[in-house]
């Protein structure tokens, strides 16, 4: 177990790339460039290390999380669209950008999907997900609603989080799905959650981790590792679940998540000091028992709110690259424990 004072950054976060529509789901290859999605722009881009960017494919909509699946084909998460809002900051020298949140359903919503993308050929894989009435027990096909993130397992199946749609009086009540390895169906397996959003596995693929974005919660519910899909619940609880944040401080919501090869969880943090879009945002690393081993600030020289996501990649797997979604900023930083290497990365 890694000690409590042990620090996590062995340098400074660099700026890669700049100008990103909203980025999110960072995937590192191996040539040194990171795949990334941009959720406002309705893409998968690739940013090379110089710094330049080139556009993979259009996915429309606005692709939410994306990760590499069998075959290298890379699987997204496409939410459906939103209603932005531009938020400007501050003139230099504090800053002199225009933040971009997300805001309600957009008019021209017409749901969300999985979808796969193999070269620049965009194929939609799943639009709906079969789930049980909890009132009748009857098997029920509803829509997808907002996909944001997922997660493959060792057998080739993968997780993903439903954060739902927010429209002005009212929001949608979501889950987790799983899709089985021979991708045949995506059944839910966790309802109700609360915006559920990032999702991550353990080392050993016994824990399913999950972050609610307005709850400010990392929960987490126990698998079979040897049963694809297979959850064991805590019968200590309602849901089913493990609470891992109990000791999360300060007001920050919460995004999508990481793990490294010691099975800590890093968590994309958001506005930490409440509703002040001039703060910084930052990775919260918490420890298997739920212990706040770190807060990594995103210190650039001015604020950049709004960290969306988190994946490892280098060499030596010890380079955390951090999508920072609102600013349009793809960052890094080098680390002293490798992350997890991700199933069919």
């Amino acid at each position: 177990m890694t000690n409590k004072t042990h620090r996590f950054d062995t340098g400074k976060f660099e700026v890669l790339a700049t100008g990103l529509e909203y980025p999110e789901g960072p995937i590192a290859c191996d040539d040194g460039s990171v795949l990334l999605v941009e959720v406002r722009g309705g893409t998968l881009t690739r940013v090379r290390p110089d710094g330049s960017k080139e556009t993979v494919a259009h996915l429309g909509g606005s692709p939410n999380g994306a990760a590499r699946g069998p075959g290298g084909k890379i699987y997204v998460c496409n939410s459906g669209g939103f209603v932005w809002i531009p938020v400007p900051l501050p003139p230099a020298p504090v800053t002199d950008q225009t933040l971009w949140i997300t805001g309600p359903q957009p008019p021209d919503y017409r749901g969300g999907s999985i979808q796969r993308v193999d070269g620049g050929t965009v194929e939609t894989l799943f639009t709906e997900f079969e789930s049980e009435d909890p009132v009748t027990k009857k098997p029920v096909t509803l829509p997808l609603k907002g996909p944001d993130d997922l997660v493959f397992d060792a057998h080739g199946g993968f997780w993903f989080t439903d954060w739902g749609k927010s429209r002005m009086r009212d929001r949608d009540v979501t889950g987790v799905c799983y899709v089985p390895p021979d991708g045949a169906k995506a059944m839910e397996k966790l309802f109700p959650l609360s915006a559920p959003n990032g999702i991550a596995l353990s080392p050993g693929g016994d824990r399913l981790y999950v972050a609610e974005t307005y709850s400010r919660r990392v929960l987490y519910w126990e698998l079979d590792p040897k049963t694809p899909g297979q959850v064991l619940r805590n019968e200590s609880t309602i849901g089913g679940s493990y609470l891992l944040s109990a000791a999360l401080p300060g007001q920050g919501i919460l995004d999508s998540m990481a793990v490294d090869e010691e099975g800590n969880v890093y968590v994309a943090t958001m506005l930490p000091e409440g509703d002040d879009p001039k703060t910084n945002g930052g990775i919260t690393i918490l420890s298997p028992k739920g212990e706040v081993l770190q807060f990594l600030e995103i210190d650039i020289g001015r604020p950049v709110p709004l960290p969306s996501n988190i994946c490892f990649g280098g060499e030596d797997c010890k380079t955390a690259f951090v999508t920072c979604g609102g600013s349009g900023q793809l960052v890094s930083i080098r680390m002293s424990v490798p992350g997890l290497k991700l199933n069919f990365s």
